[in-house]
């Protein structure tokens, strides 16, 4: 199994700047991370940054395994939508990148009846086939994460992955994300893994209440605060068995968002997540 490491897992360091894009290529390379994943749209704007990437993550034999950028194809300006996510293919394409994750509602949308998701999904469809046949093209995958409130439940994303019906148009799982809509997670990494391109490995704290300031509520009216992977509540020894199990072979980045020291906290979970595929195979 290839674990790796989101660029996003250093978003502290990044905006505190201690660290830059190039930075978290040197940083994940000498952690030991088996790849690195992008998630910094401001690439979009900037090709010397592109560039700078690029060659350095080629100088530090890292591989970069897939980019990840925001969308929301619901709205009257979709096709905007659409240009922008073509222009974030193309940096994919100068990275050497072969997957990218876009996703399709904004993080905190949740409808207020099923009619209004019915609704959400035939705009979404159309508009991520479109993204997905063009990212064909380009040799790219493009696939949609369980993320956020509203395509968090992996039969939503299924159905997603049904409806826009391309080979090249699969999910990055998230292992950690299905608490936010109430799931099961080892129930949903299990039905969602046959659709896996991407996996997320990530941990939280759980509580029944929230304990203070920094605690996500989830739709189950539970409280979640991320952590170092292996220092959480989630089942990550089942969920690795069934990862490797399963024979998946793509990409395993680490996602920290935890209080933690960042670069610490990857370190330590890349040390913690390898212990448990050992595990697996002990």
């Amino acid at each position: 199994m290839r674990i790796g490491v989101s660029s996003y897992s250093f978003a502290s360091s990044i905006s505190a700047g201690r660290l830059d894009l190039p930075g978290a290529v040197d940083a994940a390379a000498d952690l030991g991370a088996a790849h690195l994943e992008i998630a910094a749209a401001e690439l979009v704007d900037d090709p010397a940054l592109v560039e700078t990437v690029r060659s350095r993550a080629e100088a530090r034999s890292l591989p970069l395994a897939s980019y990840v950028v925001g969308a929301d194809l619901r709205g009257d300006d979709v096709e905007e939508q659409i240009e922008r996510l073509t222009a974030h293919l193309g940096v994919a394409e100068a990275l050497g990148i072969p997957r990218i994750r876009h996703d399709v509602l904004p993080w905190a949308w949740r409808e207020e009846s099923p009619e209004e998701f019915e609704a959400a999904l035939e705009r979404i469809v159309p508009a991520a086939r479109e993204v997905c046949d063009r990212a064909a093209a380009k040799g790219i995958t493009t696939t949609v994460e369980n993320h956020g409130m509203g395509i968090n439940d992996p039969e939503r994303l299924i159905r997603l992955i049904s409806l826009v019906d391309r080979p090249t148009f699969r999910a990055t799982l998230d292992v950690g994300n299905f608490l936010c809509d109430a799931a099961d997670p080892v129930l949903s990494v299990r039905r969602l893994l046959p659709f896996a391109e991407v996996v997320h490995l990530k941990d939280f704290r759980i509580r029944e209440q929230s304990p203070g300031p920094g605690w996500l509520g989830t739709l189950g009216d539970r409280a979640i605060l991320g952590t170092v992977v292996g220092w959480g509540d989630l089942p990550l020894s089942t969920i690795v068995r069934d990862v490797v199990a399963s024979g998946f072979a793509g990409p395993v980045s680490i996602e920290f968002e935890g209080p933690e020291d960042d670069q610490f906290a990857v370190g330590e979970g890349l040390r913690q997540a390898r212990a448990l595929v050992e595990g697996v195979a002990a």
